[in-house]
């Protein structure tokens, strides 16, 4: 086995005296416009009403002990919805990011921006290294916003930098590793996933970490996102502590 795929089986597999709660949680934010059209309002409605549901699922994240959160803001295919709703969009996102800014810092909590920023509104772009600059000291929680982002693009990104470093000559094609092409993806500083937890009752994956799913578990729950309460981060967890973790070996 190569030293480099040694160093990713390590970062995938815990060791025995880790603790059961899961170090990175995903969580797909399905719902908004389903929970909106219940109610006879406007998808803008549960959008705004998924933010209370952000808040709520960063704050039980810190009181449950989790080092990373990253959670699916904007996906690369979300362009296709209609212009006025991806416009209101970006608007709700630079408003609350310059809202919550303070208080995410007051508490801890690093915040990043996964997925590509070329063809970001400038007020955006500026909301977002404003936010990433005033948390970057902070330790207590990782939490991400995946945000014009995709598990396709994000795999061929990071090939095409490696391929850029082979035609250099910086690299050797056979140099090229798991470990290497994981260090080029836009998680790389984050713990390996542990868990995806997509609500809405879907079960599909929608482009959204690929890579990093590979050993992760899964949990689809019916709730719809505006709806989502510390309660159900537990249910997930508590359901993720039932299984049991192979990665690919077999049980005691």
């Amino acid at each position: 086995m190569d030293v480099r795929d040694a160093e990713v089986l390590s970062r995938v597999i815990p060791s025995p005296m880790e603790k059961e709660i899961p170090r990175h949680v995903a969580i797909i934010m399905d719902g908004n416009g389903r929970w909106a059209r219940q109610r006879g309002k406007a998808r803008s409605f549960g959008h705004e009403a998924g933010v209370k549901a952000v808040r709520r699922a960063v704050q039980a994240a810190l009181d449950m002990g989790l080092e990373a959160l990253t959670l699916f803001a904007f996906s690369t295919e979300n362009w296709r919805r209609p212009a006025d709703e991806v416009e209101f969009l970006w608007r709700l996102l630079q408003h609350h990011l310059e809202k919550d800014v303070p208080e995410l810092k007051a508490q801890g909590v690093r915040v990043l921006i996964l997925g590509d920023r070329e063809g970001l509104p400038g007020g955006v772009l500026e909301a977002i290294r404003a936010a990433e600059a005033e948390t970057a000291g902070n330790r207590r929680l990782v939490c991400s916003f995946a945000v014009n982002y995709g598990g396709r693009r994000d795999i061929t990104r990071a090939a095409r930098e490696l391929a850029q470093q082979v035609q250099r000559g910086n690299l050797r094609p056979e140099d090229i590793t798991e470990a290497l092409l994981e260090k080029h993806l836009a998680t790389a500083s984050l713990p390996p996933l542990d868990l995806l937890i997509r609500t809405g009752g879907e079960m599909r994956v929608s482009n959204f970490l690929l890579w990093e799913l590979a050993y992760a578990e899964f949990v689809s729950l019916p709730v719809l996102w505006p709806d989502f309460e510390a309660q159900h981060l537990k249910e997930a967890i508590g359901e993720y502590q039932k299984r049991q973790r192979r990665f690919g070996g077999v049980g005691p």
